[in-house]
This record gives C-alpha cells, sequence and structure tokens, in this order.
C-alpha cells in the first residue's frame, strides 16, 4: 500500500488505533510500543506509560485504560476498560504556592497487581499501592490501600468485601455470611 500523504497516513493510524479490537491486533500495538513479554495485548485508546520490563506475561490492558510511572504488572493479569493505575505523587510546596510537577522522592509509589489478578472496569488505583495474587477488583472501585492475597475488594475507597477460596474459585461474598468481620 502506498502512502501518498501525512492526512492519509493520520487517517489509517486513527482507524488501526480505534476500530480494531482483536488478539491479533492488541498484540501488534503491544509490540509497537515495544512491550517484550508474551502474549500481552494492549486494547484500543489504551495510554500505557510504565517501563516495559514491569510487564509480565499473558496480559490484558482494556480500552482507554492509563497505566504510568513505576507500575509493575506480574503475570496472568486481566485489567478492564477505562482504568487508571498510577504511581507518584505531587507535593504541596509552600514556597511556589503550588503541588510540584513530579514524584516525591521520599516514598515509595510504585504500583504492584499481583500475579492472576483482574483489575474490573473504571477501576482506579492510587500510588503505593501493592495488589495481592489473584485478587478481584470490582468495577468502579478506588483502590487506595494495599490488599492481601485472593481479596474481593469494592467501593471508594475500596473495602474488602469479600474473597476468592484459592482451593475452588469460588467468591465469599461477605455480605452473605453473618456474623463474618470484613
Amino acid at each position: 500500500m502506498e502512502i501518498k500523504d501525512k492526512d492519509e497516513l493520520f487517517e489509517l493510524f486513527t482507524e488501526y488505533i480505534h476500530l480494531t479490537n482483536d488478539a491479533k491486533h492488541n498484540m501488534k500495538r503491544a509490540e509497537i510500543i515495544g512491550i517484550k513479554s508474551k502474549d500481552v495485548q494492549v486494547a484500543p485508546g489504551a495510554n500505557v506509560r510504565i517501563p516495559k520490563n514491569q510487564i509480565g506475561n499473558n496480559i490484558f490492558i482494556g480500552l482507554y485504560d492509563y497505566l504510568n510511572g513505576n507500575v509493575t504488572i506480574e503475570d496472568d493479569v486481566l485489567i478492564g476498560p477505562h482504568c487508571s493505575i498510577l504511581a507518584g505523587n505531587h507535593k504541596f510546596d509552600p514556597a511556589t504556592g503550588w503541588f510540584s510537577a513530579r514524584t516525591e522522592k521520599d516514598g515509595d509509589d510504585s504500583v504492584v497487581i499481583g500475579r492472576g489478578s483482574w483489575i474490573a472496569s473504571g477501576v482506579t488505583v492510587t500510588p503505593g499501592v501493592k495488589i495481592g495474587k489473584a485478587n478481584l477488583i470490582c468495577a468502579g472501585a478506588v483502590l487506595t490501600k494495599s490488599t492481601e492475597d485472593y481479596s474481593i475488594m469494592a467501593g471508594v475507597p475500596a473495602k474488602k468485601v469479600g474473597h476468592i477460596d484459592k482451593e475452588t474459585g469460588e467468591y465469599v461474598w461477605y455480605s452473605k455470611i453473618k456474623n463474618e468481620e470484613i
């Protein structure tokens, strides 16, 4: 295919980014942005601005996700559409009267998503959160604290609402069990 001008190239590129959402094209997108891991898919509109060597194998990054900073994604993770996963913070500077432009160096603002986890649609993960192995972070949750392995988290801010039985895979919802503390 011969491309005649920059406008035509722009149109083709825009179509490729926004109209294709299948495994073949999602894997090609991951390759184009420099992810070398095996079986990684990046859906249309996702903005992945994290170190490429911190992305495990068998990963799906959903439609219009935003991943930024020192984020590590372990193997076998699903990230649903419209998620924001952010590492790094800004600190108010009384001398200037505004928030600094870059991350503070005085704390660990990195994010880790544990192996086998599912981050459902519209989730926000804030700086410094470490998500345990095989977690389900329910749709729309805002995760502000680290989690234990096999946790089910929901709400704003997210709270532990259940766990996953590591032997059977069954979801155990605390709202359905009397006298069990969250």
